[in-house]
């Protein structure tokens, strides 16, 4: 997210990271141009280990190499990640939960201000039942941005499940550029930027059936 975030590109005060997990790798950059960012996530066990990372206990995953490797990235070498660690904790406000399918996907709270950004890695299509509720989502998560905010989406592209256990097969619908283009158009956006990556076959190990990533930087109109 590094060259999308770059000074003067993407700013304002507030981000809302859609479908957290229980992650925080999507956020190493955003936090060094949002003074507050809001995590969220439909589940109280990824709520759970998120806030557990923000208060640094001892025995949450280890988010260092990752941390580091950003550092690396935007030239600041790895020596730095203590203090990117600091900067992300210092500026979640939130950890609250979430649901796409809602017209308000924060309900029951109620946003004071609309954000300047959203940001969402791998949750419309993970989430949605089909196309109609992929578009529905982004329809409703649009209302949470202010108009001339932005919108970063990343996503697989044509995945139909992925594993996430034994016996555990989730189904995820499949979605192609044009698809999400047309989305974006249809739900209010500008599109400035659009990636794809294919996947080469040795990153194909099994677990899904995903043929890219998409990468999208959008503008509300």
């Amino acid at each position: 997210l590094s060259p999308s975030l770059s000074p003067g590109d993407i700013s304002g005060r507030t981000l809302i990271d859609i479908g957290s997990g229980p992650t925080v790798y999507q956020l190493l950059s955003a936090c060094e141009f949002f003074p507050e960012i809001i995590l969220t996530d439909y589940l109280e066990v990824n709520r759970q280990e998120l806030r557990r990372w923000l208060r640094n206990e001892a025995d949450t995953f280890d988010w260092t190499p990752y941390i580091q490797h950003v550092c690396e990235l935007e030239g600041k070498g790895s020596c730095a990640w203590p203090a990117k660690a600091a900067r992300l904790r210092s500026v979640v406000s939130q950890v609250i939960p979430v649901d796409v399918h809602r017209s308000n996907p924060l309900h029951p709270r109620v946003l004071a201000e609309p954000a300047d950004c959203l940001l969402s890695c791998f949750c419309l299509e993970a989430v949605s039942p089909d196309r109609e509720s992929f578009q529905q989502a982004l329809r409703n998560l649009s209302s949470l941005l202010r108009p001339g905010g932005h919108c970063l989406l990343i996503g697989a592209l044509d995945e139909s499940f992925y594993l996430a256990g034994e016996g555990a097969r989730i189904p995820v619908v499949p979605v192609d550029q044009p698809f999400v283009s047309s989305s974006l158009q249809h739900c209010g956006f500008q599109i400035l930027t659009f990636h794809t990556y294919t996947l080469p076959p040795s990153m194909k190990v099994g677990v899904d059936d995903v043929a890219g990533i998409f990468f999208v930087k959008a503008k509300k109109l």
